[in-house]
Formats: structure tokens, sequence, C-alpha cells
């Protein structure tokens, strides 16, 4: 029953900001940039994003933004856009910078719940981009509980080089390439110039694209939409639809909670397996289940990953780009793949009113496609990671396993304190078949911020050796990176983890099938070692680093920051 003032009924929150006579400095200050009484008689749906001029990942935001604000306001709600901020992993990587990165998740968490609460609005569209500002947007989301959605803006199109299709990862391995002699500078120059043709983010089944897949599987992005990417004209569309669907999630009131359930975080978890996706997936999917109040380990991942094969040809495990996934048939059509095997929950909600199982139905498979595989013939008969312990990594560490057929590797560690030393002995030519090469000091506090390591592994695989080490590191290891590597050991040698005990020619043993990653050493002598152990100072002693180094979680717990205890 509509207000007798004029106010809709579904201003569930909003009605507090901008109804009744004590409320007119409110009105009066938002009719300074537009807004009438009628305007502000609606529902108030945020429209957040991430646009900034940093990288080519957010670049289509403030477009896409319009297209949002159009659908609210042709399905009877008044949209009031706002932005936060991005981090660059592919330019930042290598350098400080990077450290900002998983750091930037948290703050665009916090200030999306700041803008909502501070403005009481009813709902929320959510566009994102680059790595972190997805599941930031989907932690808001589960934290706040409005009714509303994530809509990721796109993926890059692939780059020629050469007559093939390339992406920033080629960079990062040419760059190792023309260390190792193996290419000219000219040629660097040339992969440089044509591996990022525009806007979107990158383009293989890195990060971004692994968590727009995780999260349409999750549920709380419109299905079919996240894999259309950047720059196809259809974006544009996707996005006015979007905004009509939150006016009707706001009459419904229905809420994130109801949708981010355990079956639909198995669902996700499901869709990195499948797509031979990042490995940061599992740290944003536990932070995301961890907003919702829903129970999640990294043992879970393991597990699902376990049972559920690789069925996507993508890199950089596969073939093919994300633009090649959409014309293939998208997102949807893995969906039908894993719920064709009873490999996922289909009964699980998603934000359009279907259920997962009719989304995948809906598919329109391009005949003769070659990027999704059938179930009866998939890539790999088990996912692209799983979780191991052993005495160098009591709460568990992340293996990933697509891009390489290894699942053993012992020989003699090679430790570096920091990315910038391993990085510089690799260009030193110093690494040598066999080795493991042990980067630690940059888990979560160490760091801080848990870098990526994508300049060492590119540069590893470059110089063609991608195939004969290994690395372990308490930091992450890029969407990009394929090889036998190890990341997010914990506890991290910061907090003093086993990982700080380590010294040069220790042997360390992985071994993927027993889920093992264990040092041979005689018995006490870790614990003989890390009694002698003391933490390094902190890198920042205020700031932003220095607080979420004091706030942070390990990352076996998804690297989320929580009060102090």
């Amino acid at each position: 029953m509509a207000d007798p003032n004029g106010a809709s009924p579904l201003k569930r929150q909003s009605a507090r900001l901008t109804e009744g006579d004590d409320r007119a400095p409110a009105r009066a200050m938002l009719r300074a940039i537009g807004f009438t009484r009628e305007d502000l008689a609606k529902p108030l749906i945020g429209v957040g994003h991430s646009w900034i001029e940093t990288m080519p990942c957010n670049y289509n935001h403030r477009r896409l933004g319009e297209k949002v604000k159009a659908g609210i306001r042709a399905a009877g709600g008044t949209p009031m856009e706002f932005n936060t901020i991005a981090v660059s992993d592919g330019v930042s990587m290598g350098t400080e910078g990077m450290k900002a990165s998983l750091v930037s998740r948290e703050v665009i968490a916090d200030s999306i719940e700041l803008v909502a609460r501070g403005h009481l609005f009813d709902g929320l569209v959510l566009i994102v981009g680059c790595d972190k500002t997805i599941p930031a947007a989907v932690m808001a989301l589960a934290r706040l509980n409005l009714p509303g959605l994530a809509l990721y803006s796109g993926t890059i199109g692939p780059g020629r080089h050469r007559g093939r299709d390339i992406t920033l990862q080629e960079v990062f391995e040419a760059v190792g390439a023309y260390s190792a002699g193996k290419i000219t500078h000219a040629e660097l120059r040339e992969v440089e110039e044509n591996a990022c043709p525009g806007a979107g983010a990158c383009g293989g089944q890195f990060t971004a694209n692994t968590m727009a897949t995780a999260i349409e599987f999750l549920g709380i992005s419109p299905a079919g939409a996240n894999d259309v990417p950047a720059l196809d004209p259809r974006k544009e569309q996707v996005a006015c639809q979007a905004g009509e669907l939150v006016m009707q999630l706001v009459a419904k009131d229905v809420r994130p909670r109801q949708i981010i359930t355990r079956a639909a975080l198995e669902n996700a978890i499901a869709s990195v397996a499948a797509t031979g996706g990042s490995t940061n997936g599992v740290l944003h999917l536990l932070a995301i289940a961890r907003e919702a109040g829903v129970p999640l380990t990294i043992d879970d991942f393991d597990r699902v990953a376990s049972r559920t094969p690789v069925v996507a040809s993508l890199k950089p495990g596969g073939e093919y780009v994300a633009k090649d996934l959409h014309d293939a048939g998208g997102i949807p059509l893995v969906i039908r793949r894993l719920a064709e095997g009873g490999l996922i929950d289909g009964t699980a909600a998603t934000v359009d009113g279907r259920t997962l199982t009719q989304v995948g139905e809906s598919a329109v498979e391009t005949p003769g496609q070659k990027v999704v595989t059938l179930l009866s013939a998939p890539l790999k008969a088990t996912g692209g990671l799983a979780i191991l312990r052993g005495n160098l990594a009591p709460e568990g560490c992340v293996v990933k396993l697509a891009g390489h057929e290894r699942l053993m590797h012992r020989g003699p560690a090679c430790v570096f304190d920091s990315e910038e030393a391993a990085f510089a002995a690799v260009q030193a030519r110093q690494i040598k078949v066999g080795d493991v090469v042990v980067i630690r000091y940059e888990g979560p506090v160490g760091g801080p911020g848990m870098r990526e390591m994508l300049g060492v592994t590119g540069a590893l695989v470059g110089e063609g050796l991608g195939d004969a080490v290994a690395l372990i590191t308490d930091g992450r290891f890029s969407g990009a990176t394929h090889g036998l590597m190890v990341g997010h050991v914990a506890p991290e040698a910061a907090r003093g983890g086993p990982i700080a005990a380590l010294r040069d020619g220790d042997t360390v043993v992985i071994d993927v099938e027993k889920r093992q990653l264990n040092v041979e050493l005689p018995e006490g002598e870790l614990s003989r070692r890390l009694s002698d152990w003391r933490p390094p100072a902190p890198h920042y002693a205020t700031g932003v680093f220095a607080k979420y180094a004091a706030l942070v979680s390990s990352a076996s717990e998804g690297a989320v920051t929580r009060p102090p205890r």
C-alpha cells in the first residue's frame, strides 16, 4: 500500500533518509544535484563501480553505469551512482605496488558497505572488473544483505601476435624469454604492443574471469551476463537489464544471503575447478563465505575439485581465451555440462529467479565449438587445484594443477625472503633444473598483502624452466601462472610458520597425489630451528599496510580482516 505522501512502500531503508518533514534538509541537499520530489519518493538504488584510469579492466564502468541507471529508472527506481577504488595486478606486478592489490579487496568491500549504510539504499547493483573488485563487491552484498547483484564489466579481447591469440600472460613470459636470449628486444616490444587491444579485464581464465564465472555459478550475477566481453555491443544491453532486475529483487525482497548458500558456494568452487581457474578463487570464496555466515574451509575445495573434471580449455592451462568461451556458449554452457553429470546442485537459486539447472538448459551451444568438452572426454579427470598439507604447511596450501602434468617434485630449496630477490636470481640464471624456488615473507602479514608472483613464474616459464622446477610461497600466484606452483602456504613465515625455517639445500617434496608438502629433515630439526626464529620488523609501521597486517587472518581463512582480539 502506497504511503499517503506518495512514497513507495519499497523504500524499506531509504524512507528514513528522505521521508517526513524533519528530512527536509536531506531532500534539499539532494535537490541540489537534480533529484526531484518524485525521484526521492522511489526506492533508492546504489550503482557502485570502480572506474579508474590505471588499467583497462574497469575502463568501461562509467558507460555501463549509465545503462544500469537507465534500467533502474525504467523499472521504477531512482539510481544513485558512486565509485570505489581498484588496484591493477597486471600493472603493479613485480613491484611494491602489488602489495596493495589484496589489501584493496578489503578497502573496496568496506567502502561499498559504508556508502550503502550511510545513504540507506534499498538495493544495489555493483559493477565489477579487475580481480579484487569482484569478491569485494560480493563480500559487501553479503554483509549488507540488501537486495542486489554484481555485474562483471567483461573480458578484454585477445591480442594477436604472429597469427595467434595472446594475453598479458605472454608478455610476462616474453620477458623471461628475452632475458634468456630466446627472443629479440624487437619481438618483446611487439608482444607488449599487441597483447591488450582495449578495455576489459585480462583475457584468459585468470583471476578476473575465474571470479566472474564463480559468481555467476554462485547465482549473485545475472546468468549469461558476465561472459559478454567488455566491448561487445550487447554489454550495454545486459547492463540495462541488470538495472531492471534489481528492481525485481527489491520488489520481492530477495536478499543475497538467500542466494549465497553452502550449495551455491560449492557450485562456485566447482566452476573454478572445471575451468582450470585461478587459485585466488580459494581466498576469495572463503572470504565471501565468511561474510555470508556460511561455514567453508580450504578442505572443501579439495573435495569438490577432486570430483570435478576440467571441461573448459582456457588459458593459461588450455588453448582459448574468455571471449572464445562466450562465443562457444558462455558460462551457461559450463553450467549445463556440470549439471548433466550431477556435479553441481542444480536446484540452487539465482538472482534472475531461475535455478542453476534452468540456466544451463538455456545455454545455446555453438555447433563445432572446441572450448567446452563433453563430460565423457574431459581435459582432466579432476579439477584444476588441490589442497596440500605437511610439515611445511600444517594449515594447508594450494597447488594449481591446470597447465602442467607433474604431480611430484623432489629437489633442493633455493630460499628467498622477498619476490625481488627471487626475480633477480631468475634473471641472473641462478635457478637450475630440479630446484624448488621458495619465496617467503610475502604472506598476508609478511608482505603485507600477499603479492602474486607472476613476474617470477612468467620468467621461469620464459626461460624454459617451467616444467623443470617447482615454486612454493606464502604469497599468491596470478591466475595466469602455470607450472608446478604451490601458494598460500600457511602458517606464513612472518607468523613463524615452518617455511620460515627452510634453508638453501633442504630437500623439499611436493606430492600432489598424497596431498603432501614436506621438507626432509631429521625429527625435531624444524622445531629446533624455529626456536631460534624471531619475527622480522614489519615493513610498514603506519598507514593502511600496517593496519592490514594487524587485522588480517591467515590465507587458510581467506586472508580477511577482522576486529582485533
